[in-house]
């Protein structure tokens, strides 16, 4: 299997999916502001914690009669398998780590499930789907990546020290030190992998993000309030410059 060329089919793909979806950007005011949020984040960072508090301050001023903002990160696997008839079983086969060459070849020569391309490729579909609709935080799954060409898309990454992070876990879901430790460096290197692979990029590079943001330095609440006043911005392009700078002095270790 040619893993650079499925890449570049995939990426050519979602870049052509949303150029589509920038010409079909509706004209009005409200076009020029932010409509969606991408999260990526290292294990243990609070992404679900922080998002929750985004969404809090979005709702209470958001216009009456909008669309709610909406979380999508553990029930993203499930609205993808909804928006392409695909049954639930196929579930297990959409973790957000790399499948070796070799099992995915042969499920897929097996008719065991789709291939995890083609299934990375509807992913991509509707998270397209969801920043088009607008009013959503999607968390991971290389949204940041897939939707960087839609300019009212603002992308953040959550990071922090592996024993905070490790912390966070055990409080979390409730894990002794060692199950603790094991989950985020597992996760941290599924991630990693996942967005290597599927679109050529690296996770940590911080030139993918808007705001990269150290939860060791900024508690869960601060990170939502942060990311929320860009969000309400009148303008993307100011909110950018703004907010990286801002984020330069007061956010990022």
């Amino acid at each position: 299997m040619d893993v650079m060329a499925n890449c570049d089919r995939c990426l050519e793909y979602i870049n052509s999916q949303a150029q589509v979806l920038r010409r079909q950007a509706p004209g009005d005011a409200n076009a020029a502001r932010w409509r969606a949020v991408t999260i990526s984040r290292q294990a243990g960072a609070g992404s679900h914690v922080v998002a929750e508090a985004l969404i809090d301050r979005l709702r209470t001023s958001a216009p009456g009669g909008s669309r709610p903002w909406t979380i999508f990160d553990r029930n993203l696997v499930e609205r993808v398998l909804e928006d392409h008839d695909l049954p639930a079983r196929l579930a297990r086969f959409m973790p957000e780590d790399r499948v070796s060459e070799m099992a995915d070849t042969m499920d897929e020569l097996f008719r065991v499930h789709p291939s995890s391309w083609t299934l990375v490729r509807k992913t991509a579909d509707t998270i397209l789907h969801l920043a088009e609709l607008g009013n959503v935080v999607v968390i991971g799954r290389g949204a940041n990546i897939i939707t960087k060409k839609l300019d009212y898309v603002f992308h953040v990454r959550l990071v922090g020290s592996l024993a905070k992070r490790i912390e966070h876990i055990r409080d979390y879901r409730q894990l002794g030190l060692e199950a603790a430790t094991e989950y985020v460096r597992d996760e941290d290197l599924g991630r990693g992998r996942y967005v290597k692979k599927y679109y050529a990029a690296d996770i940590e590079d911080p030139l993918l993000y808007h705001l990269v943001i150290n939860t060791d330095l900024v508690s869960y609440g601060e990170a939502g309030r942060m990311i929320a006043d860009a969000v309400r911005s009148e303008e993307p392009g100011a909110a950018h410059v703004s907010v990286r700078s801002g984020s330069l002095a007061s956010s990022t270790g």
